[in-house]
């Protein structure tokens, strides 16, 4: 397993948006996009390279972990056009890179999950796509996600009791959408939830939660898994037992394996 750290692959405001590339000993494994969590405020693309980038990798899945703009500078969707505008660079840049890009998957963890997943969800919408990054003549659609306890509904998980609040003070998904409640953009926080955008041609979704999540419940990725088979979709459901939030469990070998597992089984 090799890495190749800070592949620029657009500039925005003079900002230089970049990936790791964590190179997968097998020479035709497939490709991942990560999306790194934290609140859509903090991350980046470097969170998890010991326990949880590398470690897949090895398991024979390359992995190029990205960043994307925070809030407060960035606002929804400019999140989204990083995302698409990174799928564009590296189908674009495949072959020089030596990875295969016909198919390629997402994986996010908690806000980069909800990213990812949307990502996946909302193949050539112009709103979505953006111009971030240039290779407009690339395909930004993805052929797998893994979702790891993120958010399926930001009005949803954005809703907290007086004591939830304080608890957890921070308004992520107000925070993303730019605004102080989210319920003051209800309509719109519903048009960006999962389950709204998920139809039959949807990429097949690995969905993980961990039982005792008290930040983005299970029920989130439970609802996704629920619209996802009501479509016919390809979808998985796993609960990991004592897990909470980003809970070590996510990155045991079984874990990483099973997810890897699963990437190249689809991805093939």
């Amino acid at each position: 397993m090799t890495v190749e750290n800070d592949l620029v692959f657009a500039t925005v405001g003079g900002t230089e948006l970049g990936l790791d590339l964590y190179r997968a000993p097998q020479p035709d494994a497939p490709l991942v996009l990560y999306v790194h969590g934290g609140g859509w405020r903090h991350g980046d693309k470097a969170d998890g390279s010991a326990e949880r980038l590398a470690p897949l990798a090895a398991y024979g899945v390359t992995v190029a972990s990205v960043n994307y703009r925070l809030v407060p500078d960035a606002v929804f969707p400019d999140q989204m056009h990083d995302m698409k505008g990174a799928v564009r660079w590296l189908r674009a840049h495949g072959p020089r890179l030596g990875v295969a890009t016909e198919r390629i998957g997402v994986w996010g963890a908690s806000a980069g999950a909800y990213l990812g997943s949307l990502l996946a969800l909302t193949p050539g919408d112009a709103e979505f796509e953006g111009t971030v990054g240039g290779n407009l003549d690339q395909s930004s659609e993805v052929q797998a996600v893994v979702h790891w306890f993120g958010q399926s509904d930001l009005l949803v998980s954005g809703s907290r009791s007086e004591l939830e609040a304080g608890l957890l003070p921070f308004a992520f998904e107000a925070d993303l959408l730019g605004v102080s409640d989210v319920a003051d953009v209800a309509d719109r926080a519903r048009e960006l939830s999962l389950p709204s955008r998920v139809s039959p041609q949807a990429p097949p979704f690995l969905i993980a939660h961990g039982d005792r999540d008290r930040v983005i419940p299970p029920s989130e990725g439970e609802a996704l898994h629920h619209a996802l088979s009501r479509a016919g979709v390809n979808t998985r459901f796993d609960l990991l037992g004592g897990a909470g939030h980003e809970g070590a469990e996510f990155d045991s070998p079984a874990s990483l394996a099973v997810t890897a597992a699963w990437l190249r089984a689809v991805l093939r």
